[in-house]
């Protein structure tokens, strides 16, 4: 599979609703790029009836991902980052109930729920995550397309147009980076941080006005979702009855405290200035990445860092450098954070993967504990080499973890990984800070091509297909 060579922060990082990034927002997306491709060929006002069809993973555990939910609001022109979430139930109750769509949110067609949405558990041979829609037009003639849903929320068709429109957009990047090595020689030559060279990247794109508040609106979203997380009690949705915990976890820690705030910052500032020890360190690093995903299985707005599955980790290890490592960190040492690990993690993908339905759970826990690692690395004072060596150690322990979901529900290991990834950045992030990374034996590079192979090597059972694993072995009613 050809490679994107440049991607933004904010192609790594994109505000979402839940569950799943590659089985949620990336057919929303899809569907909303459907949408202007019909506009574009003038056909849009001349569609009758409209089929859904979901190949491969996407079918296999759409259900459990909200696939043709997302698939729907996008065609009825609902934007994953403004939508007002609450709306999701009146809109899909109206298809269902009424059997018919409004599209683009400009005129009703018929569409039955049940049947118009078609799922086929065969795969398409260029990617596991494919969507076809066809459209019947009013003179009888059919139009279709298909798009391929490849992780993190980006889409993509299989000639790959948006993905050379994407690299033509970003050869103005002054420090072009494939490989962790050319990042380190860019860092030595202009003897800048990689947060430095990140920032000169995004400044080629936007203006550092549009970068500061972008990366704001990023982080008060993941802020938000911990927020909502820690204060809202009951039960997923799904049928697994997973019992949430994150609101317990928060009033515990706060000393059955469980009041609510003007805002999420006010709780912020509540929990920073608290005496925290060390068991407590484990416990609230792990309620705030529990948190945030238990707001992601609620089909509640969140950040892929980089995909929804793995979106509580970031966030969980910002907040640990917040209340345990720096009580007088800013937003700017956030925006930081946030740069290296956008970086780290278009790394990976550039190598590697960032699907689950390529490449496991290592593609997703995996990837977001590096960028944590090596973006908390920085923010500690570490060096370049240091951050690489951090990242590195973080995925070195997570090679071959697999992609298991119960029910196809991003719940069951997904939620409880969220908090071992962050737990093991942090503790990455403290063994690179220690060590001479001059010397480090395993180099970054290394690590991510040795995950890309054991992707390969991984049987398909293993990849976001509830197939094998924990999927098969555990019952719904066992829950």
């Amino acid at each position: 599979m050809k490679k994107i060579e440049c991607i933004s922060v904010f192609d790594m990082m994109k505000i979402g609703i839940g569950p799943s990034s590659s089985h949620t927002l990336g057919p929303w997306r899809a569907s909303q790029r459907w949408i202007e491709e019909l506009k574009e060929d003038e056909l849009l006002d001349k569609i009758k009836t409209i089929e859904i069809h979901l190949y491969g993973s996407l079918s296999l555990t759409g259900k459990g991902h909200a696939t043709d939910i997302a698939a729907i609001l996008g065609l009825c022109g609902h934007d994953p980052v403004t939508m007002d979430i609450t709306h999701i139930d009146v809109e899909i109750d109206r298809v269902k109930n009424e059997g018919r769509l409004n599209l683009d949110n400009s005129r009703f067609i018929d569409f039955d729920f049940k049947d118009d949405i078609i799922f086929k558990k065969d795969f398409k041979e260029f990617h596991p995550n494919g969507i076809t829609y066809i459209g019947t037009l009013e003179n009888g003639k059919s139009v279709e397309s298909t798009f391929y849903s490849i992780g993190g929320g980006f889409v993509v068709k299989e000639d790959r147009e948006n993905a050379k429109q994407k690299q033509e957009e970003l050869k103005g990047f002054p420090f072009q980076i494939n490989s962790a090595v050319e990042l380190i020689e860019h860092c030595k030559k202009e003897q800048k941080i990689i947060s430095e060279i990140v920032l000169e990247n995004e400044k080629s794109l936007r203006s550092e006005e549009e970068i500061h508040s972008g990366l704001e609106k990023i982080w008060n979203v993941m802020l938000e979702s911990m927020y909502i997380g820690c204060h809202t009690e009951g039960t997923l949705p799904g049928g697994l009855n997973v019992n949430r915990r994150a609101a317990k976890m928060n009033k515990n820690l706060l000393e059955h405290k469980f009041e609510t705030y003007d805002t999420p910052q006010q709780w912020l500032e509540t929990i920073r200035t608290k005496e925290v020890k060390f068991r407590q360190i484990l416990q609230w690093v792990s309620c705030f990445a529990i948190s945030v995903n238990e707001v992601n299985a609620s089909l509640g707005r969140v950040v892929t860092a980089p995909t929804n599955g793995s979106s509580g980790t970031l966030p969980a290890v910002m907040m640990y450098y917040m209340v345990i490592e720096n009580h007088n960190a800013t937003f700017e040492h956030l925006k930081q954070f946030m740069l290296v690990a956008g970086e780290i993690g278009s790394l990976f993908k550039k190598g590697a993967t960032i699907s689950a339905a390529m490449g496991g759970c290592q593609a997703e826990i995996g990837v977001s504990s590096a960028m944590a690692a090596g973006a908390l690395t920085e923010v500690m004072g570490g060096t370049p080499e240091q951050v690489l060596m951090a990242s590195e150690i973080a995925m070195e322990h997570h090679l071959g973890m697999t992609c298991d979901p119960i029910a196809g529900l991003v719940q069951i290991p997904c939620i409880e990984r969220n908090a071992m990834g962050a737990i093991k950045a942090i503790n990455a992030a403290e063994i690179a800070m220690e060590s001479d990374a001059s010397k480090a034996k395993v180099p970054l590079d290394k690590v991510i091509a040795t995950m890309w192979d054991t992707a390969q090597d991984m049987t398909s059972k293993y990849k976001e297909t509830s197939e094998g694993g924990l999927a098969i072995k555990v019952n719904m009613s066992d829950c």
